[in-house]
């Protein structure tokens, strides 16, 4: 088994359909408006995110959250990975009743009890939501900054890629730079290259989530080539959402090719049918990378995660060694 490594992962869109069943029979809530036989359901991109803010809603106090992310990175070291970085909002704690500390607290505590039992590793970033103004998201910034959790190790903003203008929310991703946390930030998916050109000018992140549409520029692909900026792909998503029409379509292959520093990721995993397995699975079966070629990008992956050196050092060897539970 090829050990795997993500960086790229909304926690609230990680719910499996069991656990969201499990939370609603808690809560007494009908899911039948977005889960049918077992699964997510939803048909465009606007009935995506109520389907995520639905199952989202069913998380509600600190046990949940913890609850919440024993499972996924439970479930992600029984796939071969031995590494997980997830997206966490503050305005997901807001909307759940919780104190922005008490929502940190709790999914640091079901990071910790997954560790304890399978040895994966885990960090959160803290996100800033586009759409809801650069006021919001330097308020996130602050709050990642203040907490100090030792598991929040980065800062980036998802959220709607067409909403503002990035150099407005520069000042975020500055005070989030100062105080040492890695700087992601989700640009060039629903957006075109446009919006890759504009985080690397105005917010100067290591990592970009996604960032594909860079291939419809090719001095932008050099550029992020040059600059060693890491990618955060989800080439399963993309297709899902028709950011690209079928596997041929996409351009893993054409940026590595290129010489981009590429990762694959499962995003919002079981609402677009796939796990990080089966991200693997797909650049094997439809990029024809082999082990060889998925232990780099795992590698790729660990060099570029928000971790303390003695943690990247350690990690680094285990994929050198292929060391992984079975």
């Amino acid at each position: 088994m090829v050990v795997k490594a993500e960086l790229h992962c909304h926690i609230e869109g990680a719910a499996s359909p069991e656990l969201v069943l499990s939370q609603a029979r808690k809560y007494g809530v009908d899911t039948s408006d977005f889960l049918r036989d077992g699964a997510y359901y939803w048909y465009d991109f606007t009935s995506f995110l109520l389907a995520y803010d639905a199952a989202a809603s069913l998380f509600r106090t600190e046990d949940d959250y913890t609850l919440l992310a024993e499972n996924y990175l439970t479930g992600l070291a029984r796939e071969g990975a031995l590494y997980s970085e997830i997206f966490i909002s503050p305005d997901h704690a807001e909307r759940a009743g919780l104190s922005r500390m008490a929502y940190t607290n709790a999914l640091g505590e079901g990071i910790a009890r997954a560790h304890s039992a399978t040895g994966i590793e885990g960090r959160m970033i803290v996100t800033g939501i586009r759409h809801f103004g650069a006021a919001a998201v330097e308020d996130a910034a602050r709050f990642a900054v203040a907490y100090e959790h030792p598991l929040v190790t980065g800062f980036g903003m998802a959220g709607e890629e067409r909403f503002g203008n990035l150099r407005d929310y520069a000042r975020a991703f500055d005070i989030a730079r100062e105080a040492g946390l890695g700087i992601t930030v989700h640009a060039g998916e629903l957006a075109g290259w446009e919006s890759v050109e504009a985080a690397l000018n105005h917010i100067r992140p290591a990592r970009i989530g996604h960032g594909v549409r860079a291939i419809e520029n090719p001095d932008l692909i050099r550029r992020l080539a040059e600059e060693g900026v890491v990618l955060e792909v989800c080439p399963v998503s993309n297709v899902v959402l028709n950011v690209f029409p079928d596997f041929a379509g996409h351009p893993l292959q054409a940026l590595l090719e290129a010489g981009c520093r590429v990762t694959l990721n499962a995003d919002d995993p079981p609402h677009f049918h796939t796990s990080l397995a089966r991200e693997y699975a797909v650049a094997k079966e439809h990029f024809g990378l082999d082990d060889t070629a998925l232990r780099a990008i795992t590698r790729t992956a660990i060099e570029a995660a928000f971790v303390d050196e003695a943690t990247r050092s350690t990690l680094l060897r285990a994929v050198e060694h292929k060391i992984v539970a079975q």
